[in-house]
């Protein structure tokens, strides 16, 4: 087993463009809202950050049932992944409901709590009241989205994704603006958009995978196993904790930036969209690490792990930084996407450099990263984003306890942040004995 330049470029290219019509979702809801008023383009931020941070913990136990499949893959032991997958849907089918039922019932009294404004906290509970909707959804499709990556077969998530935008841009210009005699519901429109894409996306693929999935091969339906539930569950509660608390951070950080003031907030959730855009190139390249690791330790073939590692920071830097390069060229014209207001424009331009620059520290540090959760030591990951989560909140902290801190310096947390994540990732790789570990 061999990983060609080639080959991760046609496994990685789905998965990046899956993660990118999803962060599309979000994205064209900030460009609606910002046309709607400043107060719902800052709301929206706390709002999706907020929910993305939760979404994050499904998000997690997907990443570890993916190892799995990918070992089982490697291993050639494809009814053992068929079952992996099984269990992990019905385990995340289950903890949506009760994702959605903690969120209804907690939500409003926990931001009243971080939020400051009033317009800001009503806006925001305008959104949330709607996209807990998106749990019900969601978390099963990242069962599916995670058998599909760690088999190597990507090329469906594209499609998959495509549909999820063109429905959720349809739902946005409908239920924000008023158009067609729907009601103008403004950023609860926004929500229901979103939360009925995810829908559309999760119909998709059951229809999908009911027509073109080898069940006999898989093993598909597989029987519930609660043993296999409960090891997959002691192996992905790491990566759900660490995925929790790579979010987590970013709604403090916008919490933070909401005592600034409304302007300060909009103009963060500009340069926050477009962040995500980068964080696609990188987290999708992290994310066929994974796979990639967890298949060849599989098929025994360690001693090419690392130079997997360094094939995918290649080509996420060539699919990156030109990218990036352009972004600065036409910053003007990207920032005018989301508002007319010269004053949030000139606040968000900064920022946007400072973000621009984290992007070539971040390739290395996350691919590292995802390698040691492909490796099966989860529990490692997560002790990182322990370390991590402690000097980003203190140097947090250090700049909200400084007056006339510029919302650029805020951003230096996120460079601090990568920084960190990419000397404890490394070291581990060069230092531990992660070749026999076994799942």
């Amino acid at each position: 087993m061999h990983y060609t330049y080639k080959q991760i470029w046609l496994i990685n290219l789905p998965v990046m463009m899956s993660l990118l019509m999803e962060q599309l979702i979000n994205l064209t809801d900030s460009v609606f809202l910002g046309h709607v008023g400043p107060i719902e383009l800052g709301a929206s931020a706390l709002a999706a950050m907020y929910y993305t941070a939760v979404y994050m913990l499904g998000f997690g136990f997907s990443l570890g049932t993916q190892v799995v499949i990918a070992r089982r893959n490697g291993e050639k032991h494809y009814t053992g992944a068929g079952k992996v997958f099984y269990q992990g849907l019905l385990f995340l089918s289950a903890f949506a409901v009760a994702v959605f039922i903690l969120s209804k019932l907690f939500s409003p009294t926990l931001l009243r709590m971080l939020i400051s404004s009033d317009n800001i906290y009503h806006a925001v509970m305008q959104y949330i009241r709607w996209r807990d909707y998106s749990y019900l959804s969601a978390f099963p499709l990242l069962a599916i989205r995670a058998f599909f990556i760690g088999t190597t077969r990507t090329k469906i998530l594209t499609a998959n994704a495509l549909v999820m935008v063109v429905c959720n841009i349809l739902f946005n210009y409908l239920l924000i603006f008023g158009k067609a005699s729907f009601p103008a519901l403004g950023i609860g429109g926004a929500a229901i958009g979103s939360s009925l894409a995810e829908l559309a996306g999760l119909l998709f693929m059951v229809l999908y995978m009911r027509k073109h999935t080898d069940k006999e091969r898989y093993g598909l339906p597989a029987r519930f196993d609660p043993k296999l539930s409960l090891r997959l569950l002691s192996l992905s509660v790491w990566t759900m904790v660490r995925s929790f608390f790579c979010i987590a951070p970013w709604f403090l950080f916008f919490v933070a930036i909401e005592h600034l003031g409304e302007c300060e907030l909009a103009a963060a959730n500009i340069v926050r969209s477009l962040s995500m855009l980068f964080f696609v190139i990188v987290n999708s390249f992290a994310t066929t690490a994974v796979s990639l690791t967890g298949n060849l330790i599989g098929a025994k073939q360690t001693e090419k792990v690392m130079s997997a590692c360094r094939r995918v920071i290649v080509l996420s830097y060539a699919a990156g930084l030109p990218l990036l390069l352009l972004s600065f060229l036409f910053s003007g014209t990207l920032l005018q996407l989301f508002t007319d207001d010269a004053a949030v424009i000139r606040t968000a331009f900064h920022p946007f450099c400072v973000m621009l620059s984290t992007y070539p520290i971040s390739v290395p540090a996350y691919t590292y990263c995802n390698t040691v959760i492909g490796t099966g030591n989860t529990k490692a990951a997560f002790l990182f984003q322990m370390i991590n989560i402690t000097v980003y909140l203190l140097y947090l902290f250090l700049l909200s306890r400084t007056p006339g801190i510029p919302l650029a310096l805020y951003w230096t947390a996120e460079q601090l942040y990568v920084a960190v994540l990419l000397t404890l990732s490394l070291s581990y790789l060069k230092k531990s004995k992660w070749q026999d570990k076994r799942l």
